[in-house]
């Protein structure tokens, strides 16, 4: 942007301080919709990731002591200047991950939510006094921060998906160093840097190392300070990073939010109009460039016709092509890999299934698609479908349904539609997933709820007092007051 305030990013931000990194190779930061080089990056080496979390070590220490006000405060501080450049985000957001105008502005709030979420976190940290049956003993446990925590973002929603770590874990005493994904380093950390070191935060507690993660990615998760890594991305990713987590010298906590294959069902008797309009806006939303998108439509066999002509309509009226534009949801896909990517599956499903909405692609926009008739283990239907590509597949009744819905092996987010509260209720309750939507989108997030999955879709959970567990440890303590005879 033109503001002469506006941010500027050339450097990895390591102990304070924006330096070059010192990694053989230069990173192009791209505008996924125009090709416009934004910046460029010389990537951090082995050496920087070490830095870095030296760095951490060495800022946690004093940090874990500061008082809960001083902690609560700096959010504070954090937010204003959110509010402030809200503007500015926005169009970093715009420009680096493609994100359509309405989706950066959701993502915005999500990070100034988390926020005022994490402010309150400091006054979360409750030890316990425990019952105990030996006389004149006091049971005690202590809540203290974990220590260093490393974060790994990805691309889809950057500032968000790597606040979500960053902000609950500063909150609790930790200190974070941050690897974005390689297409987003502004907005998956580079940019959250620059906002934290406006609101004062000490040197060292935050840290951004940007690069190949075929270069840095391993030592970034087997280095011995990290106790903690948060990682958001793939399924066959995540698993990798578990295996080193466990390999390393020091073995490591994990959470994981993986991968999503998240049903949308429509029961019999459910609002087929506020259904359709879901299924469009939780399928196509970001170009369904997001772990909870609605990858999977199942419907009742009675109101499928029904449904499938709503649907169709309310996907054909959404507006895809220059993300910038106010009226636009559907943008470009990220990059040249990820493009390619869906046209291989558009390719593949046009070659077999019954298309009922699509399109030409333009440049790297693909507007969005429908295919009829799908059956549930088709091996697209099967797939993360990071795409604007949606499969509509048909129940024989309720418990059809419920075992196409779990017929998968990720467990993220699902959605059920019915008018009947109870009905739903029931048909949720045996999703084998974490997050479970009545007559609402497969796309939510709140800070003080449980975010995570099941089965492949990952290990452990974000928001409220379910991150602050997994960013802490506790400490057992026992006091004894009276005398006692070990030795008779």
């Amino acid at each position: 942007m033109s503001d002469a305030r506006s941010y500027n990013f050339e450097a990895q931000y390591i102990a304070g301080t924006w330096r070059a990194g010192t990694g053989e190779t230069t990173a192009t930061d791209l505008n996924p919709y125009t090709g416009e080089t934004l910046l460029t990056l010389k990537s951090a080496s082995i050496a920087d990731v070490d830095a870095a979390y030296r760095a951490a070590e060495a800022a946690q220490v004093a940090w874990a002591e500061t008082s809960p006000a001083a902690r609560a405060d700096l959010f504070r501080r954090v937010a204003d200047i959110l509010r402030a450049r809200r503007e500015e985000i926005v169009e970093w957001l715009i420009k680096e991950a493609g994100s359509a105008r309405l989706k950066a502005q959701i993502e915005w709030q999500a990070v100034l939510n988390g926020v005022i979420e994490a402010a309150s976190i400091p006054y979360r940290m409750h030890g316990q006094i425990l019952p105990i049956d030996t006389p004149d003993t006091e049971s005690r446990v202590y809540r203290r921060p974990i220590g260093v925590v490393g974060v790994i973002s990805p691309w889809n929603f950057p500032f968000h998906l790597s606040h979500r770590s960053i902000a609950p874990a500063l909150a609790t005493g930790n200190a974070v160093v941050v690897k974005p994904a390689e297409d987003t380093p502004v907005t998956g950390g580079l940019l959250i840097a620059r906002i934290y070191e406006e609101a004062g935060l000490p040197a060292g507690l935050l840290n951004v190392v940007t690069g190949d993660s075929r270069t840095i990615g391993d030592s970034f998760c087997t280095h011995d300070a990290p106790r903690f890594l948060s990682f958001t991305g793939s399924t066959g990713v995540g698993r990798r990073i578990g295996r080193l987590a466990i390999e390393a010298p020091v073995i490591k906590r994990t959470a994981l939010e993986l991968g999503g294959n998240n049903p949308l069902v429509v029961l019999a008797d459910a609002d087929l109009e506020q259904a359709a309009q879901a299924a469009a806006f939780g399928r196509f939303l970001h170009q369904g460039q997001i772990c909870m998108s609605t990858n999977r439509i199942i419907v009742d066999a009675s109101v499928y016709d029904e449904f499938l002509t709503l649907f169709v309509d309310y996907a054909g009226r959404l507006q895809h092509g220059d993300p910038a534009d106010a009226n636009t949801l559907v943008g470009p896909a990220l990059n040249a890999k990820q493009l390619k990517a869906n046209l291989e599956h558009l390719a593949d499903a046009k070659s077999r299934l019954r298309q009922v909405l699509g399109g030409d692609p333009v440049g790297s926009v693909v507007p969005p698609h429908i295919f009829a008739d799908v059956d549930n283990d088709d091996p697209l239907a099967q797939t993360e479908m990071f795409a604007p590509i949606a499969f509509v597949i048909k129940a024989r009744d309720d418990a059809h349904a419920l075992e196409l819905a779990n017929g998968t092996e990720a467990g993220l987010s699902s959605a059920v539609f019915s008018q009947d509260e109870a009905r739903a209720l029931r048909f949720a309750r045996g999703i084998d997933a974490g997050m479970t939507h009545i007559n609402d989108m497969t796309v939510a997030d709140v800070p003080f709820n449980p975010f995570g999955g099941e089965k492949n879709s990952g290990l452990g959970r974000f928001g409220g007092s379910w991150i602050v567990d997994e960013l802490t440890t506790t400490h057992w303590i026992t006091v004894r007051r009276g005398k006692i005879s070990y030795i008779h």
